[in-house]
């Protein structure tokens, strides 16, 4: 009987070893491939820069809801990694420029998230994180049109809708928080707005496979919680909830994103 209960413990050793390390695999980042595969991972430097906020505001208030803390400190070491990998593409000068003012906008923000999460420094690190967010977005632009391609646009496009599902989660749990951002419904409108127009152009799109509008589809689905939400007037937000649809739609848009760099 000892010996069967230490076989199976044996056995269950090797095989949560085995799932680590298939998981390791499945979700490691490669190396860019490709012009396209570059508008995608510069496109998800926007997303991180919102995913950090977001973080950042649930692990000050103590949530454990898909572990902030530690998503925190991978989403640094991805920003960090695809910082090198588009230094080392060199497509041009301009995009080398634009990588160049991502790292140096990077390096001292990276050094208040290593720190712990303070409220008085949420709207700071919010306006740094704002202007690293514009600089990525250009670095995006410059890969998308580097690339010539009407693949490398609709990339961009559906790229920056993980960005935007992110903020929208940055936005609320900033709310929740209790930080006062008088420009608040402001943000929170533009965002919802940009979002939804970005879907329709999606929609519309030649590239759009049945499988890609399937999942738009579901997107929308999704995104029509928050547009009944930001209409109300209770001011009563559930950060797990608002975490889960939130990165349920990152999720979709991120496998729309990778299918559309397929079809270049």
């Amino acid at each position: 009987m000892v010996l069967i209960d230490k076989n199976r413990k044996f056995k269950l050793i090797i095989n949560v070893f085995m799932l680590s390390v298939l998981c390791f695999a499945t979700h490691a980042h490669s190396a860019i491939d490709s012009i396209e595969d570059a508008v995608n991972q510069a496109g998800k430097q926007r997303m991180i820069t919102q995913r950090l906020l977001k973080d950042y505001a649930m692990a000050g208030m103590g949530l454990q809801f898909g572990n902030p803390g530690d998503d925190l400190k991978k989403k640094m070491a991805m920003f960090d990694k695809t910082l090198i990998e588009l230094a080392a593409m060199s497509v041009n000068d301009a995009v080398n420029t634009s990588v160049a003012k991502n790292k140096s906008l990077w390096e001292p923000i990276k050094g208040i998230l290593e720190t712990s999460p303070e409220q008085d420094k949420a709207m700071a690190l919010q306006k740094s994180l704002e202007e690293l967010l514009k600089s990525c977005h250009e670095t995006t632009v410059l890969l998308s049109k580097a690339s010539g391609s009407q693949a490398g646009e609709i990339v961009n496009i559906s790229g920056r809708q993980r960005m935007l599902s992110q903020r929208l989660a940055s936005l609320y749990m900033l709310k929740v928080w209790g930080i006062d951002d008088a420009d608040f419904q402001t943000k929170l409108v533009k965002t919802m707005g940009d979002f939804a127009k970005a879907q329709t152009t999606l929609a519309d799109s030649t590239l759009s496979t049945p499988e890609i509008s399937k999942k738009l589809a579901k997107v929308k689905k999704t995104f029509s919680f928050f547009e009944i939400m930001a209409k109300t007037k209770s001011g009563r937000y559930s950060p797990s909830l608002i975490s889960k649809l939130t990165d349920s739609m990152l999720v979709e848009m991120d496998e729309v994103t990778q299918l559309y760099v397929a079809e270049k």
